[in-house]
């Protein structure tokens, strides 16, 4: 079977009490052989060998925000990525004061990296920033509602080609430089002035994928603003209904209210992350989504690999 060309690699998904069933927060996005890597949590590096996820094919972190949870694994990451001798360059997408933070304390731990180490720096407050962009793919930044400030992310896929019928392609007479103008959705015009409409000569394309990451935050309406459409939505489920008030207090949310968000947004598929260590099992938390979103629900867990092609 042919591996997806968009995938989720959890990495870790406990929140800030270090447990013996979670690591903390921190996740690969692969898409097209290139790696994308979502807070660094202790441990990502780990994570990343026992997955076999190659340092060299990670060029982009983005990082949500300065909670030790989310970024305390980055300074040992890039120090065994300086000691791999990693080319080409990585860039660290941050606010600007866990910029200023990470300079200085690389600079003592490594010195000078034998790559470009690079620092995009994150307005929190901006309504949606584009972060990262190549043929294929953007990233943008968006709000959360934490105790600090904090960003969620959304990978997505740009409009994908027009695919070639190939015996009606070929009975037409098309020529092979034309295949890329078919694929652009082009209609093709032979010698003697007859016009092939494009639908003859080709099939619609693959639909294309997004993936919202939603963590640290608090229940918020905003939140399903910003990510509306959205195919694949991770999003805080810190506690079950029985942590409601601890959710309010703290920034974050239930497994109920992350359901809520995920349906309002209009998601397929739900994934519940950074879980309490208080709990043994996340099948309660499973079954109090279910209760609020139609969709397919999945709990994360490390190790975990979700195709967001067909999640």
């Amino acid at each position: 079977m042919a591996q997806s060309e968009f995938q989720l690699h959890i990495l870790g998904c406990g929140s800030a009490t270090p447990s013996l069933r979670h690591m903390p927060s921190s996740q690969i996005i692969e898409h097209r052989g290139k790696l994308f890597m979502v807070d660094c949590g202790e441990g990502a590096q780990l994570q990343m060998m026992r997955r076999r996820l190659k340092f060299g094919k990670l060029n982009n972190i983005f990082i949500s925000h300065l909670h030790g949870d989310h970024f305390l694994g980055l300074p040992g990451l890039i120090s065994t990525m300086a000691l791999h001798e990693k080319g080409s360059a990585l860039t660290i997408h941050i606010v600007r004061e866990g910029a200023e933070m990470l300079e200085s304390m690389m600079k003592f731990l490594v010195g000078d990296t034998p790559f470009d180490l690079r620092f995009n720096i994150i307005d929190p407050e901006a309504r949606r920033q584009l972060l990262y962009e190549d043929g294929s793919l953007t990233v943008s930044s968006f709000p959360l509602y934490h105790r600090v400030p904090t960003v969620g992310f959304l990978f997505e896929e740009k409009p994908k080609r027009r695919h070639i019928d190939g015996d009606s392609a070929r009975f037409h007479g098309v020529p092979h430089y034309f295949m890329e103008n078919l694929r652009q959705g082009d209609d093709f015009i032979k010698p003697d002035g007859t016009v092939i409409a494009n639908a003859r000569l080709t099939t619609d394309p693959t639909p294309s994928a997004s993936y919202a990451y939603c963590t640290d935050t608090a229940a918020d309406r905003r939140v399903v603003a910003s990510v509306r459409g959205v195919d694949t939505i991770f999003h805080d489920a810190t506690y079950g209904d029985d942590g409601e008030a601890n959710a309010a207090s703290y920034g974050h949310s239930t497994a109920r209210q992350a359901a809520d968000i995920a349906r309002r947004a209009g998601a397929r598929t739900l994934v519940l992350g950074h879980f309490s260590k208080r709990y043994n099992s996340e099948h309660a938390l499973v079954e109090q989504a279910a209760e609020v979103f139609p969709g397919k629900i999945i709990a994360a867990n490390e190790g975990l690999t979700i195709d967001l092609l067909n999640p």
